[in-house]
């Protein structure tokens, strides 16, 4: 078997209800859909879900650009798609970074080769470890008063933890903390996430103030900026709540200098910004080799976006202990559960299950996700053109 054609084909899709984060207003999601088709006829699918320059530097334009005039010209056309770690390491040498970019590849060769075998993705990955993951919930910047009410939702749904994202006013952002523990009381597990956009002195001061205040925070994800590892180390030492790594905690030899630091509690991982499926299982190992727990956050996206993420989920014995939120395409349809089939207004017609806070993998051959074609027509992007290539 081998790859004979690769289209890149940009999709807008409109959200029911913006994502508000300090860095960003998000009103559609700007995604590529990727396509790897095979001389069998089997036709490998990935979806970018929405793209992040501020996260990690990628756009829906680098994302098709570098697929396009490097990846699928110089690695995929002409190779046999079940070769997967060889092509993971010949997009490490001739591309470097886009990680994003890789991740989709990776998964379209996990769904060519799980098609071919006629398994789904996650027996690829060892096979089940657990039938379902529990989940988190993500709230984005608001009034308190509304994130109080959204998050008795989101519990009463059944969502095991709560995370919130900051406004950009340092001091509305503190005391809104105060006022969602005090309105949602004691039990409820919380954790913020501020995407490194504070300096050292302002994430000490808030989490010794939120410490005074009893907000005891189930963790702080990212206080400060990605290259601020020693930082993390200093801070960690001064508080109680648990510091966790997401930004920081890329690639290999960014978890080990956490790890050889004592800089965080924990990690975070995405696929997408690990770089893939096969290199998602290396960064785990490091996880648990130095005993990090992990949570899994997402992109925005579709059913698609969040399938190869599933599949890795339910797989890896280390990650589905813990408490995960890869709920991209709850964001798109603005719900706490979603059954998985049937779905509209996205561009996949199925996904991974959501059903009282849990989330359950696709269970077809490869990553088991059906492309919602009218949907790519209907909305496909006018500000940037498909690419394709071809041998």
């Amino acid at each position: 078997m081998r790859i004979i054609k690769v289209e890149c084909i940009p999709v807008h899709t409109p959200l029911k209800r913006p994502i508000v984060i300090a860095t960003t207003n998000i009103s559609k999601l700007d995604q590529i859909v990727l396509k790897i088709h095979t001389d069998e006829g089997i036709v490998g699918i990935a979806d970018s879900g929405d793209t992040s320059a501020f996260y990690h530097g990628e756009t829906d334009f680098s994302i098709s650009g570098i697929i396009a005039s490097q990846i699928a010209p110089r690695i995929l056309i002409g190779e046999d798609p079940t070769n997967i770690e060889k092509i993971v390491g010949r997009m490490d040498l001739i591309v470097r970074d886009n990680f994003h970019a890789k991740s989709m590849v990776d998964a379209a060769l996990h769904d060519i080769k799980g098609k071919a075998l006629g398994v789904p993705v996650y027996q690829l990955l060892g096979g089940k470890t657990v039938e379902a993951i529990d989940c988190g919930y993500v709230l984005m910047a608001a009034p308190p008063e509304q994130l109080i009410g959204e998050a008795q939702k989101a519990l009463a749904a059944g969502f095991k933890v709560i995370k919130f994202k900051p406004c950009i006013d340092y001091e509305e952002a503190v005391q809104t903390m105060i006022e969602v523990r005090a309105g949602l009381g004691d039990d409820a597990r919380l954790m913020i996430d501020i995407n490194g956009l504070w300096n050292y002195d302002q994430a000490f001061k808030a989490l010794r103030r939120w410490e005074k205040a009893n907000v005891n925070l189930e963790l702080i994800e990212q206080p400060l900026p990605y290259w601020d590892i020693e930082g993390m180390a200093r801070l960690r030492g001064k508080v109680s709540t648990p510091v966790w790594a997401d930004e920081s905690a890329r690639e290999l030899h960014q978890i080990k200098e956490i790890i050889d630091r004592r800089a965080a509690d924990g990690l975070f991982i995405k696929t997408q910004k690990a770089g893939g499926l096969l290199k998602s299982q290396r960064w785990l190992t490091l996880a648990r080799l130095s005993g990090l727990p992990v949570m899994c956050g997402c992109m925005p996206g579709s059913g698609l976006e969040a399938a190869p993420t599933a599949h890795l989920l339910v797989a890896d014995q280390w990650a589905s202990q813990f408490v995960q939120e890869n709920c991209g395409p709850l964001s798109i349809h603005d719900v706490y559960e979603l059954e998985g089939t049937n779905l509209t207004g996205e561009v996949a017609l199925n996904g991974p299950r959501y059903a009282k806070g849990r989330m359950f993998a696709p269970e077809g051959p490869g990553l088991g996700i059906e492309l919602n074609e009218d949907f790519i027509r209907e909305h496909i992007s006018t500000e940037l053109e498909t690419r394709v290539v071809t041998a």
